[in-house]
């Protein structure tokens, strides 16, 4: 085995390794932060909708409660305008989503699909749990949501949710008596569950893993290139010449001229050595003849 396979060999395995750490690395990392870019857009849309929520009851219902006497009106419900609002949103990004999903609604559209339903019942059958996040299949690939109990804190809320003959007769006319009622203080009806898109985080996470890849296979040819020249022009090729004029002297061939001393790197040690051997040999030829 030649000293350029043997160094060649080293090389691949010491690159094959660096790539095949790099690559986990790296895509362990660029997906990590692709995964931390979609929780964060999540927090975001969250945190939106507990505002409009503030500003709901803070800021509107306080001037339409005179006229609720006569009239239900739902924009002054925090639930109601909340999702009102990231319906706007939606509109230009379908794929997000807000809903304040609840196990008995009051609203119909409110209610809880099957994988919402399981969230609630997670928030209900643990007290502690303030926020739970978890992946889910839609139709137009993989989402994140971040859910968040829908507990009842306030008494107030219970006079329109606790039998229908407490409730506005207003309310009733626009949603009926069959939903939303028998509500507890304190207990969890609901979630507000955000769903943020993780395709496109997730794509350009993989567009930067294939580019930095390529990117580390281009370095690692152009490195592999570089140090098979340098090993061939400074190392493997003196010595094979040394090994040449070696063959040719060990015969009495002394024809050949010495080999450039210059440099203070081991070749040109080396070089210096076999000069002075050749030329001590060469001494010990002549005498021997005369």
């Amino acid at each position: 085995m030649g000293l350029r396979l043997k160094f060649n060999l080293v090389l691949l395995s010491v690159f094959a390794l660096g790539i095949a750490v790099s690559g986990v690395i790296s895509w362990n990392l660029l997906h990590g932060n692709a995964r931390d870019e979609v929780v964060r857009n999540a927090e975001l849309l969250m945190e939106t909708a507990l505002a409009v929520r503030g500003y709901t009851v803070a800021q509107v219902k306080p001037h339409l409660d005179e006229q609720l006497a006569q009239i239900f009106l739902p924009q002054t419900v925090p639930a109601y305008a909340a999702t009102e609002t990231l319906n706007e949103v939606r509109k230009k990004y379908p794929d997000y989503s807000y809903k304040e999903a609840t196990l008995n609604p009051t609203n119909p559209r409110d209610r809880a699909v099957e994988w919402e339903a399981d969230v609630i019942n997670a928030f209900r059958n643990r007290a502690g749990l303030k926020e739970l996040t978890g992946e889910r299949a839609t139709p137009t690939g993989r989402a994140l949501y971040v859910a968040r109990p829908i507990q009842i804190g306030n008494p107030a809320c219970l006079a329109c949710h606790s039998t229908p003959d407490a409730a506005p007769a207003s309310m009733l006319k626009l949603y009926g008596s069959n939903n939303g009622f028998g509500w507890q203080h304190n207990e969890i009806i609901g979630a507000q569950v955000v769903s943020v898109p993780m395709t496109l985080p997730i794509e350009n996470a993989q567009r930067a893993f294939v580019a930095f890849m390529i990117s580390l296979a281009a370095v690692f040819v152009a490195v592999f290139v570089a140090l098979n020249m340098m090993l061939s022009w400074i190392i493997i090729q003196p010595i094979a010449g040394m090994s040449a004029a070696a063959d040719k002297v060990s015969v009495g061939d002394f024809t050949i001229p010495e080999f450039s001393e210059q440099g203070r790197d081991e070749v040109s040690v080396l070089a210096a050595s076999f000069n002075r051997m050749r030329r001590s040999l060469q001494q010990a030829m002549k005498l021997i003849e005369s």
